[in-house]
């Protein structure tokens, strides 16, 4: 989170910042019409489709600008924000009630699970501004990566190929891949030994 104080006008002779003054949107005309559009129809629709219908959700993600690999399945369930700044790789899964907070870009890689209710968040505030503008930190998620349930990947955050985000487990900074996390903040346990980077293997 970064960012000198902004006056916003309305401080007086001291340089205050007036909290209440109007704040400017930093989304275009273009992206709100966007965001409405997948709010009264792109979401509802993939949340009524049938769980197996794989495909068809793949296709309607991407009709919105999401870049989905080969093989990426998607339950009906997913609530995605903004999902034109989503990238998924091949052969991978995201389960019920994930949140995939795409303010910035949410990259996952191939051959990743992302199990039930965990959440990927690339959007905050600075919270050294009165007016709390918004940031949107990319999250990144390498290969062959399983963020168990209800897990919660920070902003900013990318996690390395072949780890493992135990259930529950908090991640607010880069990890390195090939270890397995718990707790909270998220901290190694041990390290991964079924899966051996040099050939690219995967319990996942």
């Amino acid at each position: 989170m970064s960012g000198a104080p902004h006056e916003t006008g309305g401080g007086g002779a001291s340089g205050a910042v007036d909290p209440l003054a109007r704040r400017v949107s930093p989304y275009s005309f273009r992206q709100k019409v966007m965001r409405v559009l997948w709010m009264v129809v792109g979401q509802p629709v993939m949340r009524m489709t049938f769980h197996n219908w794989y495909g068809m959700r793949w296709w309607w993600v991407r009709l919105f600008g999401a870049r989905l690999g080969p093989g990426v399945r998607l339950r009906p369930t997913v609530k995605i924000e903004q999902p034109w700044n989503l990238t998924i790789g091949e052969n991978s899964f995201v389960g019920d009630h994930v949140i995939l907070y795409c303010l910035g870009p949410v990259t996952i890689g191939k051959n990743v699970s992302v199990s039930q209710y965990a959440h990927l968040c690339a959007g905050s505030h600075d919270y050294r501004r009165p007016d709390l503008p918004l940031l949107r930190p990319p999250v990144t998620i390498e290969d062959d990566v399983w963020v168990a349930a209800d897990a919660f990947i920070g902003p900013g955050v990318t996690v390395g190929r072949g780890a493992v985000i135990g259930a529950r487990a908090s991640v607010f900074k880069d990890l390195q891949g090939g270890k397995v996390y718990g707790g909270e903040p998220a901290r190694a346990l041990r390290d991964r030994t079924s899966w051996a980077p040099d050939r690219g293997e995967s319990d996942v």
